[in-house]
């Protein structure tokens, strides 16, 4: 019940404070190609329900069918406002939205497009048990998704290969130590990681530290080593191998 409350009341002050950037950027957006400055995209949330995540749009319109579901910092479907929109993750912010509706909530596994929840594992559909969220311990960690995906021949394989294994595992993590004084701290990371990036990493390492998680895991999540393919919960070789 306190998280609701939170939830609601921090999205609409969110919203109430940030509607004029959002305004702002959505007539620019409307500008690059008169289409609707917002895109719709169809998401898993808890237990399974589907919804429609809504975002500014930073790609062309209908991007979906363009392409790959997956997007590198080089895909050519990013609009030119499109790249400063995605750099301060101001995409995400509309999503207060979809936390006032209900849909989703400040802290929870980041939500999933269909094709990719038809090919969780069992271990991996523990993280429909909560309400997605907008952030969480991996979107600060992966935060940088689309230049780990840079020129990727392949970005859904790159995309299984290199990220979602450990996704998966640090959104398993947050599923079974989730609190409400765990998001307050996952929020405040979030916005630590648009400005330093380095000190937000090192402080999701300390609080995963704190709540008991591996070494492999503090490892990852600290981001000083490139990433390498790696098998996903639940199978024993890496996609792909």
């Amino acid at each position: 019940m306190v998280k609701e409350v939170f939830d609601r009341s921090a999205a609409l002050s969110g919203l109430l404070l940030l509607a004029p950037l959002l305004l702002v950027l959505g007539f620019a957006v409307w500008c690059h190609d008169h289409h609707s400055p917002f895109y719709l995209g169809r998401r898993v949330g808890r237990h399974g329900s589907q919804f429609r995540i809504l975002k500014i749009r930073s790609m062309v319109a209908d991007a979906d069918r363009l392409g790959s579901s997956y997007t590198t910092a080089d895909d050519s479907r990013i609009i030119p406002i499109g790249r400063f929109i995605r750099r301060w993750k101001i995409d995400e912010i509309s999503q207060l939205l979809n936390v006032l509706r209900g849909d989703m909530s400040l802290v929870g596994p980041r939500p999933q497009v269909f094709e990719e929840v038809t090919t969780f594992t069992p271990q991996e559909q523990e993280l429909l048990a909560l309400k997605p969220g907008i952030t969480d311990f991996a979107s600060i960690v992966f935060a940088d998704e689309g230049e780990i995906l840079r020129g990727a021949p392949d970005p859904g394989l790159a995309y299984r290969q290199l990220i979602r294994p450990w996704k998966s595992r640090l959104g398993l993590f947050y599923v079974a130590h989730h609190s409400f004084s765990v998001d307050l701290q996952l929020i405040l990371l979030t916005l630590v990681r648009i400005l330093a990036p380095d000190r937000a990493l090192d402080g999701v390492g300390r609080l995963l530290q704190r709540l008991g998680a591996t070494a492999e895991r503090v490892r990852v999540a600290r981001r000083r080593t490139p990433m390498a393919p790696h098998a996903v919960p639940g199978m024993s070789e890496p996609f792909g191998s």
